[in-house]
């Protein structure tokens, strides 16, 4: 039987869980309604570090990070809270900022590369995917078809070292 793996970093402190007020005010500020997958992790704790078992994620070609990953270390909350640098609340400033597609909305990232919900197909009320923008090179990269997907596809950056084996689940090709 497979257990899922942690998802949050136990290590460090966390915030507190997500607050229905804290949600509705993300939603209107971005214009969007967030994914279900993402709200469940959202509702343990409000944003922070992932555990790293889940700190990265499985790409089918190159990107400026590596040959054949991207980092998914630390998850936007929906608040404002000490332990998390930065909040979903941010996504407007941090799209004009590094120059994001509309209809991207970061939820990890540095500033030189993100990981965001891709509102684009689907609509502000549908089920965004997720893909990775660099912003540097304004090239971006789909990862997978929702972030429920996302969230399986996830492991840890230890896979990727020379004579790792290959995992056995599927990424979340998008």
């Amino acid at each position: 039987m497979n257990l899922p793996r942690p998802f949050w970093d136990v290590d460090r402190p966390a915030p507190p869980p997500l607050t229905e007020p804290d949600r509705l005010a993300a939603e209107r500020l971005l214009g969007v309604a967030l994914p279900a997958a993402l709200l469940a992790l959202l509702r343990e704790q409000d944003g922070g570090l992932v555990a790293d078992g889940c700190s990265a994620f499985r790409t089918d070609r190159p990107t400026s990070w590596a040959p054949d990953h991207v980092p998914f270390d630390l998850l936007h909350g929906a608040g404002r809270h000490p332990q998390v640098p930065l909040s979903l609340l941010d996504g407007p400033y941090l799209a004009a900022e590094w120059g994001l597609p509309t209809g991207l909305v970061p939820i990890s990232g540095d500033g030189h590369h993100w990981i965001a919900l891709d509102y684009r197909r689907c609509g502000p009320a549908g089920e965004p995917a997720v893909t990775w923008y660099d912003a540097e090179f304004a090239a971006e990269q789909p990862l997978a078809p929702d972030f429920a997907a996302f969230r399986r596809g996830l492991t840890s950056p230890g896979a990727f070292e020379p004579g790792a084996p290959e995992p056995s689940s599927a990424s979340g090709e998008g």
